[in-house]
């Protein structure tokens, strides 16, 4: 499997303002960034995802065939832009080039957010993303064999867009789907 983090970089390195706190009162303000890699029968097919951590719901995704800055960006730019304009948003990732880099920083910067990374080598510190990934890839990855990218990608989108987000049950919030997290939230935010 290839490596997905390369954080021997000198790039800016953002403070960890989470600091493992995994609790979040209201959608839309903290966020939740990793990728991942799929194997296919083309090769491997990288994934971005933010996570809305109050949720647990899926905002944005970016896929593609190479681990370019772009993917992270991307996937980003989703989030920010299919949300209602979030403000005092905290984007928390690990160390890797992808966010650190200067499209990235600006991405956030426009919007108001603020940067936060885990420590070095410390994935426990972006522990709900990481159970995303392992739920992707118990539930999809390892029982799918994926012929093309092409197939991949219309796999993955239908586990998160229909799956993961509107029917899968989580425990760690109270056992509705992240949609209806999201909802239940909203509306008592607006009672």
């Amino acid at each position: 499997m290839p490596r997905t983090i390369d954080s021997r970089h000198r790039l800016g390195i953002a403070p960890n303002l989470l600091k493992r706190n995994f609790q979040a009162m209201m959608p839309d303000t903290v966020w939740l960034t990793d990728i991942s890699c799929i194997p296919t029968g083309e090769g491997w097919l990288y994934l971005s995802a933010v996570e809305d951590m109050a949720a647990m719901e899926i905002v944005g995704w970016s896929m593609s065939e190479r681990l370019q800055v772009s993917l992270a960006v991307d996937a980003m730019r989703m989030a920010l832009q299919n949300r209602r304009h979030p403000t005092g948003l905290m984007c928390h990732s690990d160390r890797d080039v992808q966010y650190a880099g200067g499209n990235y920083r600006r991405l956030l910067r426009a919007y108001k957010a603020r940067r936060s990374m885990s420590g070095k080598g410390n994935c426990l510190d972006n522990a709900p993303m990481e159970s995303f990934f392992g739920s992707l890839k118990t539930e999809l990855v390892h029982r799918t064999r994926f012929r093309s990218r092409r197939e991949a990608k219309a796999t993955l989108f239908e586990y998160i867009a229909i799956f993961y987000n509107q029917q899968r049950h989580h425990s760690s919030i109270g056992n509705p789907t992240p949609e209806q997290a999201r909802l239940d939230m909203s509306d008592a935010e607006a009672a």
